[in-house]
């Protein structure tokens, strides 16, 4: 039996790199799988039978740390959440969503701005008002390879999955990192500003000492319903306050009392984050008041 990742998966075929070394193995996944309701998906570890003849087969997933649904991928380590300083305009909404999708899960959200080089100073005032001082951050150009550095020490010894907007750039800076994938690219739209997809399906690529994901078009997923609790861990900039408020269910909207208003009014938090946090926050509530009545 040998262990390794799958990296790819197309028409039932899986694409496993040995954890020996050397290039990825073909293999087919036992039927024992399928009658589980359980599918290998990239990403997964897995254990290997190798045959003499034809295929090899996958006996066994091991544990997953994490899955995403949308696109099926497990065991990611980091989220880099792309935005775009210029065209097409930030959805800063859709980048908290991403946080919120990322905590929960173990998977550590890492912001990164492209087209550094096409100005956007709002974006980039913004963005350092934001993020900046609460998570790991990168400003980078995959036009003239300012920050490649940079961005290949984030993606070193880790599986990173990349995300955000269409057009942003993300199969432009994998291009900038590994220029033999020769991803394709897609182009604005001239009339609208809106990107045209162009990933079609996920897979690794071995990087870095980790591995890249990249991810199709505009990257939103689900999460399932979250405890207050573990919303505010998606708010590094609320530190210790949600222990202050004057309710332990504090939802820091509407309440009296609440110590994460405060910081907003003492300005030591966004004002334009923490409007975003109450709109997701409220669909939440409204998410539980449908499943819990």
């Amino acid at each position: 039996m040998s262990t390794g990742r799958i990296i790819k998966g197309i028409g039932g075929f899986y694409y496993v790199l040995p954890d020996c070394g050397g290039p990825a193995v073909e293999c087919k996944a036992r039927g024992h799988f399928r009658k589980s309701g359980i599918s290998p998906v990239v990403g997964d570890l897995v254990v290997y039978a190798d045959q003499k003849e034809g295929h090899s087969v996958i006996e066994d997933i091991l544990p997953r740390k994490n899955l995403l649904v949308r696109p099926s991928v497990a065991n990611i380590d980091q989220l880099l959440i792309v935005i775009s300083a210029t065209a097409p305009a930030p959805d800063w909404q859709l980048v908290d969503k991403l946080i919120i999708q990322a905590v929960p899960a173990g998977i550590k959200p890492v912001l990164i701005l492209n087209k550094s080089d096409t100005g956007g100073e709002d974006t980039v005032r913004e963005f350092s008002r934001d993020y900046v001082p609460w998570f790991q951050t990168a400003v980078v150009s995959a036009k003239t390879g300012s920050g490649k550095e940079t961005l290949a020490e984030i993606l070193k010894n880790r599986v990173s999955c990349f995300a955000g907007q269409s057009a942003v750039g993300k199969s432009s800076l994998i291009n900038l990192l590994l220029p033999e994938l020769s991803l394709e690219t897609g182009e604005l739209a001239r009339k609208t500003d809106r990107g045209r997809h162009t990933t079609r399906r996920a897979e690794l690529w071995p990087a870095f000492g980790g591995a890249v994901l990249d991810t199709p078009g505009f990257s939103l997923y689900e999460t399932d319903l979250l405890e207050q609790t573990d919303l505010n861990r998606c708010y590094p900039e609320f530190g210790d306050s949600p222990e202050k408020c004057r309710f332990p269910s504090c939802m820091h909207v509407s309440e009296p009392g609440c110590a994460v208003k405060e910081l907003v009014a003492e300005g030591k938090m966004s004002k334009a984050r923490y409007e975003r946090y109450t709109v997701l926050a409220k669909e939440y509530e409204a998410r539980r008041k449908h499943i819990y009545g």
